[in-house]
């Protein structure tokens, strides 16, 4: 489902100038950022529950606003329901399009033909082309990796392909499918779908639950590749060093367990931890930061309730050996791609958690200090859009597409 605004008629290069907030908010002398002891929380709806959270900042913390003057361009309006987004080392972008093909788009907007050759996806309900990766030492070997729905025997699945972008980049060479999250499973919901690579050189890939209510209890379930983030190498096989390695009732593959549907990845830039965000029933929307062997809870514990608004399980949230979120949405913002931060040419925004809002329309800011949530802060929600995933360019600029096939670039201004 796309929204579309009064902006649809502009042209795909125009860009908005964003007016500066004054940063004499902060009265504590720190970063602009940082401050959330002057202005109410973004969120305003009422929440879907009568839970109350485990700490103080868990959910709707006080808003921030970014002081430095940016301005957004959307940089071209071509693409077919794009799903993944990654940065070519000439500083391009390589993105999926759902429907099972790849294109690249040029720093000025300007996109190519559709890149062919990959696996056949089941591209029905929330399947098809998903998230991708490109290899470290891509510049040399130009090896791609990606997530997509496999279509199998009774169902479909979450896979991992990777192969060789041409040198005349209209196909990828030699593509092979190095990893299957079985059971297979027939239903069109909740694949997971992201994946970067560690600083080990190893992948890290993110798994859905299915969605049905048969389903969400294998993500509990050790021997069950459903509702799990797993490291694996460049070839499928489990990672050296993985929390369940050597253990005759558990995966090796699996790296932390107990996800719903896990659809943003990203490494903090200074600490290197591991966060996620994964969607929630009905309320529930978690940030997670994932320690190797954790449980996160889910069916078990949630900040959420059924579509149906009847309780989920034992209608607990907490729950001994059972990780807690580090921040939640009630009402949900639909949490799909993440990144982190990590360039200075916006010094207030370093270090801070940008997640592309599906139903919330908007890219939220999250400040992180200590693994809290400090502030939180609504981008670009005034182009009513559904932001799928987001990626910090090499110029020090954000890169976000949206369902209805936008490149939008949010960026310094220039000048300033």
């Amino acid at each position: 489902m796309s929204y579309n605004s009064t902006f649809l008629g502009l042209l795909s290069g125009l860009a908005l100038s964003v007016a500066s907030c004054s940063s004499s908010a902060n009265k504590n002398g720190g970063p602009v950022g940082a401050d959330t002891t002057s202005l109410p929380p973004v969120e305003t709806g009422s929440p879907n529950s009568d839970y109350k959270p485990a700490f103080a900042g868990q959910t709707r913390i006080g808003a921030v606003k970014t002081s430095t003057p940016y301005e957004v361009t959307v940089l071209n309006k071509e693409l077919k329901n794009p799903w993944g987004i990654t940065c070519l080392p000439d500083g391009r972008f390589l993105i999926t399009e759902k429907g099972g093909t790849m294109r690249i788009v040029a720093k000025d907007g300007k996109i190519s033909e559709a890149i062919t050759g990959l696996p056949k996806v089941d591209a029905r309900g929330q399947g098809g082309l998903l998230g991708l990766t490109i290899d470290p030492d891509f510049a040399n070997n130009r090896m791609v990796y990606w997530v997509f729905s496999e279509p199998k025997a009774g169902g479909n699945l979450t896979a991992v392909g990777k192969g060789k972008l041409a040198a005349d980049e209209k196909t990828i060479e030699q593509a092979q499918v190095i990893y299957e999250a079985t059971p297979v499973h027939d239903g069109t919901l909740h694949y997971g779908g992201r994946i970067l690579f560690d600083k080990t050189g190893n992948l890290i890939v993110s798994t859905g639950e299915r969605s049905d209510l048969e389903t969400r209890p294998q993500a509990q379930d050790l021997k069950s590749g459903l509702g799990k983030i797993l490291r694996i190498t460049k070839d499928g096989k489990p990672a050296p060093g993985n929390p369940f390695e050597g253990k005759e009732d558990a995966r090796p593959e699996i790296y932390s367990y107990g996800h719903r549907n896990v659809q943003g990845l990203a490494f903090h830039p200074t600490t290197g931890d591991l966060w996620e965000t994964e969607f929630g029933p009905r309320g529930g929307d978690e940030v997670n930061r994932i320690l190797p062997g954790k449980n996160y809870g889910w069916p078990i514990i949630t900040y959420g309730i059924e579509y149906s608004g009847k309780k989920i399980g034992d209608s607990i949230q907490q729950k001994e050996g059972l990780e807690q979120p580090i921040y939640y949405y009630d009402p949900v913002i639909s949490p799909s791609g993440i990144t982190f931060y990590s360039s200075d040419v916006i010094p207030e925004w370093k270090d801070n958690l940008f997640i592309s809002a599906l139903s919330g329309v908007h890219i939220a800011r999250l400040v992180i200090q200590d693994n809290k949530v400090v502030g939180e802060e609504r981008l670009l929600a005034d182009q009513a859009q559904r932001f799928r995933a987001i990626t910090e360019g090499p110029d020090g600029a954000l890169y976000a597409v949206t369902d209805s096939g936008w490149l939008f670039r949010v960026g310094k201004k220039a000048g300033e």
